[in-house]
Order: structure tokens, then sequence, then C-alpha cells
């Protein structure tokens, strides 16, 4: 690290600490030569992927532009912002854990649908419209069927679980009345 007062690229690190509710480390530094001290900031890049349209030219993933197409879809719904920011942070982990250089949009698409189906199912169903471009209203029932099957089959999962968990062939049951 070159010191900032006379550029010399010798300074040693005299105190270390965790900054920014531990996503920073912040080092304080002294320079061998002129003896002035700095303070500097570490943090860890994390890098997105390109994202690939469908015409098959790329772009720089944009966080914001997926966050506006999201609270498009979401306007006059009741959502709290947090639950949006955090929807697009669990999209983004989702991207990085890839460890793909680039990704289709078409699965960035597919992501954002997911956390919307989770969100909010109005808001699912103008995005996957526009998404899906839809061209008329059978368009419309079949992706709304298609939402209500996956709603069925989420209820039926829970009712199951609900039923083993009281059941006495559980296990976790059996320990309780031994």
């Amino acid at each position: 690290m070159y010191c900032p007062f006379c550029s010399h690229e010798e300074t040693k690190v005299i105190d270390s600490r965790l900054a920014g509710e531990g996503q920073q480390i912040r080092r304080r530094r002294e320079c061998l030569k002129c003896n002035e001290r700095f303070t500097t900031f570490e943090t860890a890049e994390l890098v997105m992927p390109r994202i690939i349209k469908s015409d098959v030219s790329r772009e720089p993933f944009d966080e914001q532009k997926l966050k506006s197409s999201m609270l498009k879809s979401l306007e006059k719904r009741p959502v709290a912002s947090e639950a949006v920011d955090a929807a697009v942070v669990h999209i983004c982990n989702k991207l990085r854990s890839l460890g793909e250089r680039e990704v289709p949009a078409r699965m960035v698409g597919e992501l954002v649908m997911e956390e919307l189906r989770h969100l909010d199912e109005v808001a699912y169903v103008r995005f996957a419209s526009v998404y899906r471009s839809f061209q008329d209203i059978d368009a419309f029932r079949e992706e709304i069927d298609r939402l209500r099957r996956h709603q069925r089959n989420i209820d039926v999962e829970e009712t199951q679980l609900q039923l083993w968990e009281g059941s006495p062939l559980n296990p976790a049951n059996q320990k309780n009345k031994l």
C-alpha cells in the first residue's frame, strides 16, 4: 500500500478491526518513511456474472434494474420494501453461487418470478405477463392455473408435515413419551 502523503510503497499495519457491521476490515497503517498514519478499509469484491440477452448481446448485471423491474410488478401491492430488498439479495446470492461468468437473461427472469411468487401472486402474474409476452387472456388463465396448482402442492405438503409432527410414529413424539 502506497503512503498517501509521500507515496512510499512500504507501510505497516498497526491495528485491524471489523467495521461496517462485519462487512469490512478497518486497518490503521503507518508509513515506514515519513511515519504518517492513515486508515484503509478492505471489503470483499463480489463479481456478478454478465447477462446474455435474448439477442445474444451481453451487458453487466445491474442490481438496480433488477429491483426496479420487481418494483414495477409490485406497484400498489402490500409488500414491504424490506421483503423486496431481501428478494433481490436472494437472487444476487443465487447468481453468484452459480460461479458462472455469464448467465442467460431468461435464468434471471425465472429467479425473479420465483421470488415474486413468494412475495405476491398478483405481482407474479404481472411480471409473468410481460416476461412471457402473454398474447391473450388464455395465456393469463394458464399462468393463474399453474400458480393455483403450485399453491395447492404447497398446502398439501404443509398439511402432511403437520400430520407427521403430531403422529405417534414420529420419533420426536416417541421420545417425549418415554
